[in-house]
């Protein structure tokens, strides 16, 4: 890579501490999406903590092998075949996946709020396993042409003064390459920005109209509800994340469309960081990576009862120990006060015979 190694420098720092700090955090997120009660709906559940699974492939798929090998190897192992297929049809079903999660999910809490019988079919949690089940499936499907948009050709390199001929995996240089790139740009970036935000926008209204239906003091009385509660912190907590994906996600899909419309040449260097494109489109690609490993701290921001229960798990062992102490100290009474009521050389069948016969 030519031009500012300052840039590089950043880039190398960058994607291993995302991995380091976005894995842990995602399947830590999935661990108290599930196995501790947050407040959500039952249908925010499964949506959150697919998610979380996603991204989590996604840091690795792309983040960790990827970049992070980029940066730091001259050679990595899926420059040769047939890794250099199968890499690109993991990150790109990952990506697929992440991306139309975030959709649906969003179309879906419309629907709720919309209608009464799509409420009754979508908070169903056997409907949204099937919903995630099928997203997952579908993007790896349409993830799969993309095996064949790299293709594998020797490179010469010069290693401590040395020429080194190894493989090199790149861009096909055909009219497919072009093509896939171009679908695999809208479908994961601007067709899913488009839905979120149209979306998102009928939601904002239809909470605005049906605000107005309602006096103060009715909304107040609806807000005390928990049912109500539920519905308004899993619509606040979805706005969050799908504008945060917009926000982070947009600019890599206008640097992208730049660079394959007005700088679509064979000539062109992608990794002279001296033209400002490559330095501004790699910039997007780094917002756009970050939004894999940020819905743990957007979570911790808008959601309290996601900051109680971190803290409750994070703080567990402790109260095991003190329930533990408890139920030990227990025990140690109720034993103390049955030796103390029962004496040891008598039969205690024959003592309760003897009570229940006084009894009578």
């Amino acid at each position: 890579m030519e031009g500012d190694s300052g840039f590089i420098t950043v880039q190398k720092v960058y994607y291993p501490l995302l991995c380091i700090l976005g894995i842990p955090a995602n399947l830590f997120t999935f661990y108290v999406i599930c196995f501790r009660k947050c407040g959500m709906s039952d249908t925010a559940i499964i949506y959150l903590s697919c998610l979380a699974i996603v991204d989590t492939f996604y840091l690795v798929w792309v983040i960790l092998l990827d970049l992070t090998l980029t940066f730091w190897q001259l050679q990595p192992f899926w420059h040769s075949h047939p890794a250099c297929g199968i890499m690109g049809f993991l990150q790109y079903g990952s990506l697929y996946s992440s991306s139309w999660i975030v959709v649906v999910f969003t179309i879906e809490r419309y629907l709720v709020l919309s209608s009464t019988s799509a409420k009754q079919h979508f908070s169903q949690a056997k409907v949204t396993r099937l919903t995630c089940v099928s997203i997952i499936l579908v993007s790896h499907l349409a993830s799969v042409p993309m095996g064949w948009i790299n293709v594998v050709t020797p490179k010469n390199f010069t290693i401590e003064g040395k020429n080194v001929t190894l493989p090199w995996c790149h861009y096909r240089g055909h009219i497919y390459s072009t093509v896939l790139v171009w679908v695999t740009t809208f479908l994961s970036g601007g067709i899913p920005i488009i839905l979120v935000i149209i979306f998102n926008s009928l939601i904002g209204h239809h909470l605005t109209r049906a605000r107005k239906l309602f006096t103060k003091e009715e909304r107040r009385v609806m807000r005390g509800g928990s049912t109500k509660g539920m519905v308004r912190r899993t619509i606040f907590l979805l706005g969050t994340v799908s504008v945060t994906f917009v926000v982070l996600s947009l600019p890599r899909f206008v640097t992208y469309c730049i660079l394959r419309t007005k700088y679509n040449h064979d000539w062109f260097d992608r990794n002279d960081y001296r033209i400002p494109i490559n330095l501004i489109s790699d910039l997007a690609n780094m917002l756009q990576n970050l939004n894999s490993s940020t819905n743990f701290l957007l979570y911790c921001m808008v959601s309290r009862r996601f900051r109680q229960e971190l803290l409750h798990t994070l703080t567990c062992k402790s109260k095991a120990r003190e329930l533990g102490s408890f139920l030990t100290q227990t025990t140690m009474k109720v034993f103390s006060l049955v030796d103390h009521k029962v004496p040891p050389t008598r039969d205690p069948i024959t003592v309760v015979l003897t009570n229940l016969k006084q009894t009578q």
